[in-house]
């Protein structure tokens, strides 16, 4: 069934993306919840009339975004995490703790923004997280993890 998406999706796709899934999960989870609507022809019309008055804004969205990503890249980040004497981290470093320490160095970063390439992190050590800005604008941002 084809339908036209009314908010962000993980692993599905982003608003106003028109995606095909089963008949069940659109009508007994995405529509009922108002995640999603059947994409008829007018329903289609509507949405292309939608994106075409909203392209100017997107740029403009994108502009800011891509304005975010250049001081970005210039950011170090130093996460402080009590170890063990063999260097291993008690618990885990997480993206609630990236979040806050890319927002003390002036950003607005959401934990849901982040996405950190490993699993989980508990050892000490320099590794990468991808930080979303923008449905096409994506961050590498390197920070290191040391013993408190």
């Amino acid at each position: 069934m084809e339908i036209i998406l009314l908010q962000d999706i993980a692993r599905l796709g982003s608003k106003d993306d028109i995606v095909t899934v089963r008949d069940g999960y659109a009508r007994n989870y995405l529509i009922p919840q108002k995640m999603a609507v059947i994409a008829s022809p007018s329903a289609k019309k509507v949405l292309a009339e939608n994106i075409k008055q909203r392209a100017h804004k997107e740029a403009k969205l994108k502009e800011i975004a891509l304005g975010i990503a250049e001081k970005l890249k210039t950011v170090e980040l130093v996460i402080g995490a009590k170890t063990s004497s063999t260097g291993k981290i008690f618990g885990s470093v997480n993206t609630i703790m990236l979040a806050e320490a890319i927002n003390s160095k002036g950003f607005e970063i959401d934990r849901k923004q982040i996405i950190i390439s490993e699993d989980s992190i508990k050892e000490v050590g320099k590794y990468t997280a991808k930080i979303k800005l923008h449905r096409e604008v994506f961050v590498e941002l390197g920070f290191e993890v040391v013993s408190e």
